[in-house]
């Protein structure tokens, strides 16, 4: 049997400009989602050459699992102190961040420094570093391959442990059966919220269309009940506050009133309805699905428009 062989490709000879070549590459969602396989993260775009203070980030997403910023930084070239100083920069003026930076060589001393930010900052925080490489064979188009140089000290653990092979059973089971047939619903019918991957829990989240806020769909085995929501992220409760005075006409469109829940001394505050329904009884799923899918429509169309302004 022949086998080829790999040949490394220079990164200018596929994308000449980082700024107009690069950026706007990795910005497509598929390749945001090959990056994410290697950060253990489920990325969504929210823009690109986004201000931050004084400087324009390349790329801000939203972590899909928690609504919370991630910030790419790109680099074509070795690292260098200029970067390394927006980075930090980044993080001073965002309260819950992590930050990615993609170069094509790290310096050792900037690696030490990326792990040094995640042994002294809080766990809102999370620093990467990723070298790129371009890979082809023969003849083929060339392949991107990102390889981690610094991460957060319990992201292995962490990953380790989500990526486990042992099936749910039970209740889990239960909750992840439930959400892959919610996500076929959504899919059946065109729906505009966009799912995340279903996984053995009591709740789903749906980008909103902005880092900090996020839809949610949860199910209660224990107290057979579903519901919807829409949560906030943020210290001082501004947003939540702001939406408040805004409850008669959010309700108005939405057709239905909500539950207001500041949570106060939590980051997070949640609005949502929520009905009794037999969970245990996978036939009465379909109707769940119809009943969670039509208010969440309707959450992302009366928040979406709303939470750009704010």
């Amino acid at each position: 049997m022949e086998l080829g062989t790999l040949k490394k490709i220079d990164l200018r000879d596929i994308w000449a400009s980082e700024a107009q070549d690069f950026t706007p590459w990795l910005a497509r969602q598929e390749n945001l989602n090959l990056l994410g396989e290697t950060l253990g993260l489920e990325l969504e775009l929210q823009g690109q050459e986004v201000s931050v203070g004084p400087f324009r980030a390349d790329i801000l997403c939203s972590d899909l699992a928690n609504g919370t910023n991630v910030l790419i930084e790109n680099q074509l070239e070795r690292t260098n102190h200029t970067h390394l100083g927006q980075l930090m920069a980044y993080a001073a003026g965002l309260q819950s961040v992590t930050i990615v930076w993609v170069a094509a060589k790290f310096q050792e001393d900037h690696r030490a420094a990326m792990d040094w930010l995640n042994e002294i900052t809080k766990d809102e925080f999370q620093f990467f570093g990723l070298e790129v490489e371009l890979w082809k064979i023969g003849e083929s188009a060339a392949a991107p391959k990102f390889n981690l140089v610094s991460k957060p000290n319990d992201w292995s653990r962490s990953v380790a442990k989500n990526s486990k092979s042992t099936e749910p059973t039970g209740r889990l089971a239960t909750y992840e059966r439930y959400w892959s047939g919610f996500v076929k619903h959504l899919e059946q019918i065109g729906s505009n919220v966009r799912p995340q991957k279903p996984r053995p829990q009591h709740w789903m989240n749906f980008s909103v269309g902005r880092s900090g806020f996020l839809l949610m769909a949860r199910l209660s085995s224990q107290k057979n009940e579903i519901g919807v929501g829409f949560e906030t992220y943020d210290e001082g409760k501004e947003y939540f506050d702001a939406l408040l005075e805004m409850r008669e006409e959010i309700e108005s469109g939405l057709g239905f009133s909500l539950d207001w829940d500041r949570l106060d001394g939590k980051k997070m505050s949640r609005i949502g309805i929520q009905k009794k329904a037999d969970v245990s009884s996978e036939d009465d799923w379909i109707d769940s699905f119809k009943w969670q899918e039509q208010r969440l429509s309707k959450l992302n169309e009366v928040f979406r428009p709303i939470i750009k302004d704010l």
